[in-house]
């Protein structure tokens, strides 16, 4: 025969709308229900949960009569149909006699019986209601748009299946997952139910948690746009400033004023450039933007300082922003960005490099456009170098800065390389180490002595190296154009 334990029953209070006022929680299993008058229990079966058949409180006496009997009968409990005010002496027998009292204030009998039989019976029509029960109570939590809705909404769906459902983190979860919770297109994790498989809870969380998943997606994609619309779209306009035009930037920097970004004071830009390892002109999953996105926003709201991300194609761009003197800016821009590096990392996988470039502080528009190419050029310079993967800083001054832009220009770079590529047919090591030798060598104006003494040579040595170089370039090293270009060449080379 079927039973239930009377605290299964409580754990589905809500939905049965019913409420312990007396007794124990734990009684006699529940092996059938009954719509019976309270002066009719002793013909009634042990184990039998029985719904009294009232149309007004009866008197006390009657009340502690059928408890009596309640007890004597061994039945499973006893539902008032509304919230009456039992005596001491009722209270007292429930307690010893073991039998407990329950009250659906505003249930119809037969309604409270029919589902309590489809819960003995523990069939499909039980697990069917407590599905539709489940999704209701999540969708009612997640109307009220909770500041906290993963909590409310598990709550709410747990309570209605009488388990608790927890949302697994998991940001490689799969779409097609049953139960995926995704904000956008951005994984967040997996419902799950704490049931024992063979619990009849377990059948229908199989079945809610798929719909209570959809809900709460949804909930959080609502929650996530209430909550960074305003940042993003800051971040937006910081990014244009950062990439458009020179003779747009007093118009952009008017605007961003107005939605209230700081312009005047110091910032301080990184750029993060996800790069394939077997081919570099590969597109990162679709995904990676939205969910580098999302991470960052939840980051930033735990910083003090002002903080915004932006993208430039594949690109991230991230800018720190706070008054003007303030140490360690950089560090601080540092830690972030290879925080956001390292999560975009693991979800592109073992076939991508993530880099990171890192700009100057520098204060105002201008400085902001300033530190942003700083940051670009870095990160192209890393990758272009062979460290990608890597968080590049690099101090952009003077000359250094114009070979930067060189280096990081792939047509450029291509056009200074190919005057020196003549020395690499000997192998890496021999042509770094004629580069070396050949930028000394001009570097101080032809003279093999001084070349020497910084090469720590004879000078013999290096005017026999001079010959092999010239004789291989095919190039009049007196020529002072030829000179220039050289140096260039060499130095961009060395770069690396």
């Amino acid at each position: 025969m079927a039973q239930i334990l009377i605290e299964k029953l409580l754990q589905q209070a809500s939905r049965l709308g019913i409420t312990p006022i007396a007794g124990p929680l734990r009684g006699v299993p529940v092996s059938g229900v009954e719509i019976a008058e309270i002066g009719q229990l002793n013909t009634l079966s042990p184990g039998t949960l029985v719904v009294a058949d009232l149309k007004e409180p009866p008197p006390s006496y009657r009340l502690d009569i059928a408890v009596r009997q309640a007890s004597a009968r061994r039945l499973g409990g006893l539902v008032l149909p509304a919230d009456m005010s039992l005596s001491m002496t009722s209270q007292d027998l429930a307690e010893r006699g073991g039998v407990p009292i329950l009250c659906a204030p505003g249930v119809t009998p037969s309604d409270l019986a029919v589902a309590v039989d489809r819960m003995v019976g523990a069939g499909a029509a039980d697990t069917v209601t407590r599905v539709q029960f489940a999704v209701s109570r999540a969708r009612e939590a997640a109307l009220n748009e909770p500041e906290e809705p993963v909590e409310v909404i598990l709550a709410a769906a747990g309570q209605a299946l009488g388990a608790a459902v927890e949302l697994q983190e998991d940001p490689a979860v799969r779409w097609s997952e049953p139960a995926a919770v995704f904000i956008g297109e951005v994984p967040r994790g997996r419902l799950v139910c704490r049931a024992p498989a063979e619990d009849p809870v377990a059948d229908a969380a199989h079945l809610a948690l798929p719909v209570i998943a959809s809900v709460l997606s949804r909930a959080l994609q609502r929650q996530v746009e209430h909550r960074f619309a305003p940042k993003q779209s800051s971040a937006e306009l910081i990014a244009q400033l950062v990439l458009a035009d020179s003779s747009r930037v007093e118009t952009l920097a008017a605007q961003a004023y107005g939605l209230g970004f700081p312009v005047q004071h110091s910032h301080v830009v990184g750029w993060i450039k996800p790069t394939a390892r077997e081919d570099g002109s590969g597109r990162p999953p679709r995904a990676l933007q939205s969910a580098v996105e999302l991470y960052a926003l939840e980051l930033f709201e735990s910083r003090a300082e002002l903080w915004h991300i932006a993208f430039s194609r594949d690109d991230a761009i991230l800018v720190s922003t706070e008054r003007p003197g303030s140490g360690d800016h950089q560090r601080r821009l540092r830690e972030v960005a290879a925080d956001i590096a390292d999560y975009a990392q693991t979800l592109a996988g073992e076939d991508w490099d993530v880099t990171v470039g890192l700009g100057t502080p520098q204060t105002g528009a201008a400085g902001l456009r300033q530190s942003g190419t700083e940051a670009h050029i870095a990160v192209e310079t890393a990758v272009a170098g062979g460290r990608a993967g890597h968080i590049q800083v690099t101090d952009v001054t003077g000359l250094r800065r114009v070979l930067l832009d060189f280096y990081a220009s792939p047509t450029s770079r291509e056009l200074l390389q190919d005057m020196l590529r003549p020395l690499d047919a000997p192998g890496r090591a021999k042509a770094d180490t004629a580069v070396r030798t050949l930028l000394a060598y001009l570097s101080n104006r032809g003279s093999p002595a001084k070349a020497a003494a910084e090469l720590n040579l004879h000078p013999n040595a290096v005017s026999y190296r001079i010959r092999n170089i010239e004789d291989k370039l095919q190039l009049d090293l007196r020529d002072a154009d030829t000179q220039f270009a050289l140096q260039l060449a060499c130095r961009v080379r060395l770069l690396s």
